[in-house]
């Protein structure tokens, strides 16, 4: 019997059993697949400030920016603090990143047209301006989770980390109200508290608890070019249009120039947004407006081929805040899922925060505007209510 069960491998499950094994728990990692093997494993690695809006997610994007610059010293991963080019293509788009930045009140730096090239000389001309982030950064994000789970389970002797990979959550086991374990293809597994930390399924696993969270995959596009001889592009670069994409609510296709360079030399390129279920369909139109938008932003860039692509699916919730936390609706329950494109960036945060509630303490963050009963139940149809 474990003191915590948690339920996915990603890099989100990673960081909860990291920090609740340092906490002093036994933690078992159950996922149905290998670890990384969902979304994690199709994102780009972002550990960004830059694009979020003042409020909770930004409160949790900081404190975990400052946790993955600690977890980067235990090393088994890239990080790299290279941080982030924000680039307006208007006057009143600079004025509206202005504004935005100086709401954030994390570190910038407003970058006006002619300085632009002094921290990208590749840019396209005829740009407005941008805000420069320093803290922002890239992780790679298989190996991070990979690393994670490794450390929790060396280096701390008084609390264990065990996986169990191949292994579907069929049920969820209880003793009266109070969650006890999960049901799964390789046996019951009884623990006095579950981690739902199963991304974009995060819903499908609270449904089998009873509970509702309206998690909805949202798909995206990378373009991954080959490998270059010289460095193209100093940071992550992307356009303001990244960030009203990111804050949208709409069910349809959206695009947004988002570049950075790799350690291999490839460049990735996206970002696209829409709600198709679970379709993996190559989408080509996609991926030529990708490369296009890529292109308008860097021309270099033109002559340099793509070589694959790649799809993954953020954990869409409606309000655009990740679930973490208690749920008061089944005891023994706890969320870790909804960060949408932002889980690789805010794992950290979210481990520390539910390790420290799984262990009885105060959490440094208000998770309130997080908890897990904060939706609507889903209405009934008539059919349904007879």
């Amino acid at each position: 019997m474990s003191d915590v069960i948690v339920v996915g491998a990603g890099v989100v499950g990673a960081a909860c059993a990291y920090y609740a094994a340092r906490a002093g728990l036994d933690v078992t990692v159950i996922d149905r697949g290998p670890v990384a093997g969902g979304t994690t494993g199709s994102g780009e690695g972002n550990v960004l400030v830059s694009d979020k809006e003042p409020g909770p997610e930004l409160d949790l994007a900081v404190l975990s920016n400052r946790l993955w610059r600690s977890l980067a010293e235990l090393g088994g991963f890239e990080f790299e603090p290279k941080g982030g080019l924000v680039v307006a293509e208007t006057e009143d788009v600079q004025r509206q990143l202005t504004e935005l930045a100086g709401k954030q009140g994390v570190e910038h730096t407003l970058v006006p047209a002619p300085r632009l090239r002094d921290h990208e000389p590749h840019l396209a001309e005829g740009l407005a301006g941008g805000v420069f982030y320093p803290q922002d950064a890239q992780v790679q994000p298989m190996l991070a989770a990979a690393a994670l789970l490794r450390h929790g389970a060396e280096r701390f002797g008084h609390g264990t980390l065990r996986l169990r990979l191949g292994a579907t959550v069929t049920g969820v086991l209880r003793s009266g109200d109070r969650v006890t374990g999960v049901r799964t293809t390789q046996g019951d597994v009884l623990g006095d508290a579950v981690v739902n930390a199963a991304g974009t399924w995060g819903g499908e696993v609270a449904a089998l608890a009873g509970v509702h969270l309206p998690v909805l995959p949202r798909r995206g596009f990378i373009l991954v070019t080959e490998p270059l001889r010289e460095p193209l592009i100093r940071h992550k670069v992307y356009t303001a249009a990244y960030v009203t994409n990111v804050a949208s609510d709409s069910a349809g296709l959206e695009t947004s120039a988002v570049v950075e360079g790799t350690p291999a030399g490839t460049v990735l390129i996206g970002a696209s947004r829409e709600r198709v279920g679970f379709d993996r369909t190559t989408s080509v139109p996609v991926l030529a407006r990708l490369a296009e938008q890529a292109v308008a932003l860097f021309p270099a860039l033109k002559e340099v081929r793509a070589i694959r692509s790649y799809c993954g699916f953020r954990p869409y919730c409606p309000d655009h805040l990740p679930v973490i936390g208690a749920d008061p609706r089944a005891p023994g329950l706890y969320h870790a899922c909804g960060h949408e494109g932002a889980g690789i960036g805010l794992a950290p945060a979210t481990g520390h925060l539910l390790a420290q509630l799984l262990a009885g303490e105060q959490t440094d963050l208000d998770l309130r505007p997080f908890r897990p009963d904060r939706f609507p139940a889903p209405s009934l149809s008539s059919e349904e209510a007879s």
